[in-house]
């Protein structure tokens, strides 16, 4: 396992990041702790998670994720080996509000005194005193987020960039943040950040974490370069488009257990010219002798200003051939054969 610098903060994290957001729904408590000691193992230290977890959202597996983080690490003693990452939710709206996830029944924002009351209670779930990395996982902005094909109203009000800096700040002093995030967020959003940050002597973000996957490269339009030139690296989440990618869905298949099977949420994944584009990869795969989700994972972790890609398994044998990918070897056939896949159709899946 490779291992690259978490922006410019001096923190370690492996290329290959565990994502975690099937445990509590498809995952049991037993299987998530499966997971995280395969993982472990493997030399994969950089875990990620978040307050709204596990998903799809509901009030009934809200913060699951974490607890079954949480009970992992006071069982093993093993916080100081993990470089462990979470969010807070940003506006409701995307969700229909969300008010289950605070006390007084309001709506999520990114408010001095909800991202207080997050970093608390996930401190809580997860058992620790700190956190390395807290991301705030979508904007409070109204914009156009988990692929939404239209923007929202931009008269709409919003937290101040500084003000959202300057809550997250005061966890930054008092230990129980190291390093800030962003995630869903658009070029726009990543500079002014950036700025306020420059401008006030406010903690400067050191990640972006976005889809991006072969059916979905717009990353590459804006944020790429900010990405390099910023230091403010890629986490890429989805790589497998929610296993599309993998090819289980094809052809209309409709496996038993799976996310598609069980919540009928992968819209995202299905529009206009989704399955040639996810066939062409898939057949690409087999045409090098690879499997599918690995030839996915490995086109991620081989992009210039990626960190790290975010895995996710709900079954030991996935997450094994997910980490086995990171070992794959990428070569000049490969990257000239998805680059003419892409300019044939080019993000169907954003």
């Amino acid at each position: 396992m490779d291992y690259v610098e978490l922006g410019r903060t001096g923190i370690r994290v492996s290329r290959c990041c565990l994502g975690t957001m099937t445990w509590g729904s498809q995952n049991s408590e037993a299987e998530a702790h499966e997971q995280m000691d395969y993982a472990l193992a493997q030399g994969v230290t950089f875990w990620d998670t978040a307050e709204m977890y596990a998903s799809p959202p509901n009030p009934e597996t809200q913060g699951s994720t974490e607890r079954h983080i949480g009970t992992w690490l006071k069982k093993t003693g093993k916080r100081q080996e993990i470089v462990l990452a979470s969010k807070v939710a940003g506006r409701g709206a995307a969700f229909g509000g969300l008010s289950w996830m605070r006390p007084d029944g309001g709506p999520t924002r990114q408010t001095k005194a909800q991202i207080d009351y997050a970093v608390e209670q996930s401190l809580k779930r997860l058992q620790t005193d700190y956190l390395d990395l807290y991301q705030l996982h979508w904007p409070d902005r109204p914009v156009r987020v988990f692929g939404g094909q239209t923007f929202k109203d931009y008269e709409q009000d919003f937290e101040a960039f500084g003000d959202i800096l300057e809550a997250l700040d005061a966890h930054v002093k008092k230990g129980t943040i190291r390093a800030i995030g962003v995630s869903n967020e658009f070029p726009w959003g990543v500079m002014r950040f950036l700025a306020e940050a420059e401008t006030k002597g406010l903690p400067r973000i050191a990640s972006i974490q976005n889809a991006y996957h072969l059916a979905n490269r717009t990353f590459e339009y804006g944020l790429a370069e900010i990405a390099m030139r910023e230091q403010v690296g890629l986490l890429a989440y989805s790589p497998l488009a929610q296993g599309q990618l993998t090819g289980k869905y094809l052809d209309g298949k409709l496996p038993a257990g799976s996310r598609k099977a069980l919540y009928n949420r992968m819209q995202r994944y299905e529009g206009p010219g989704a399955e040639p584009a996810i066939r062409g990869y898939v057949d690409l795969a087999a045409h090098f002798g690879v499997d599918p989700a690995q030839l996915a994972l490995k086109f991620c972790d081989t992009r210039q200003f990626v960190t790290a890609t975010i895995i996710g398994a709900t079954s030991m044998d996935q997450l094994k051939t997910d980490i086995a990918a990171f070992d794959l070897t990428w070569t000049e056939e490969m990257e000239k054969a998805v680059n003419a896949l892409h300019a044939l159709q080019p993000n169907p899946c954003p």
